[in-house]
């Protein structure tokens, strides 16, 4: 078992990097942050890399405390990043209460980064139906099988539960729950971080203000 002091040189001395970088020309920068992220994200398509649609979602209820999860992002529009979920899951119910959020998507491969703030919405019900349909019926019937982050007596139970779902769906195959629900984070800041093996860190953050965009560099 590895003391403090080893797990601290251990980390310390993990490769970080690998690989060409690419670089950022930050005046080249659109206007507006939506098509930067639409360019970055296709980069990492186009690139192979592992779940490039992998996102952390932040959010926080009432009471203040956040919690984070990595989710799926399920599509980019002139609104916002779109995820879908239960809106009876905790962070359903945390947006409910408090519906703001913060998003995250890392590409390591390539030193991307994009940091996201914004307001949260629900989509139009179509949306959350769409979405719904199209996941994999094993996804479709997990998510009605019990209720989310609740405690679990075994997996046999989990099992037990995703086969009765599943019957549910062969006899209502355009079943959709009413609890799903497509939201939208409308971004108030977007952060574009590009890293570099000599930590000359390239930050550039779009913030909203009445007028629209506004770009600016941060310090690293």
């Amino acid at each position: 078992m590895m003391t403090d002091s080893s797990w601290r040189d251990t980390l310390r001395a993990l490769p970080v990097f690998s690989g060409d970088l690419p670089g950022f020309n930050t005046d080249a920068a659109p206007e507006s942050p939506i098509p930067l992220v639409e360019e970055w994200l296709s980069y990492a398509i186009d690139s192979e890399i592992s779940q490039p649609h992998a996102m952390t979602l932040a959010t926080a209820g009432a009471d203040g405390a956040p919690s984070a999860r990595t989710l799926l992002l399920k599509d980019i529009t002139p609104e916002g990043l779109w995820f879908a979920t239960l809106d009876n899951s905790p962070k359903g119910r945390e947006l409910a209460a408090n519906p703001n959020a913060a998003l995250a998507l890392y590409w390591r491969e390539q030193g991307h980064q994009i940091r996201v703030t914004g307001s949260i919405e629900k989509g139009p019900r179509d949306v959350s139906e769409k979405d719904f349909l199209a996941r994999k019926p094993e996804a479709r019937a997990a998510a009605i099988a019990g209720p989310e982050s609740e405690i679990l007596s075994s997996q046999e139970k989990f099992r037990e539960r995703v086969e009765e779902a599943k019957a549910i769906f062969d006899f209502r195959p355009d079943f959709v729950p009413d609890e799903w629900t497509a939201y939208v984070v409308i971004p108030q800041t977007v952060e574009f971080w590009q890293a570099s093996r000599d930590r000359d860190q390239i930050r550039l953050r779009y913030s909203r203000d009445a007028s629209g965009w506004v770009k600016n560099l941060l310090w690293p």
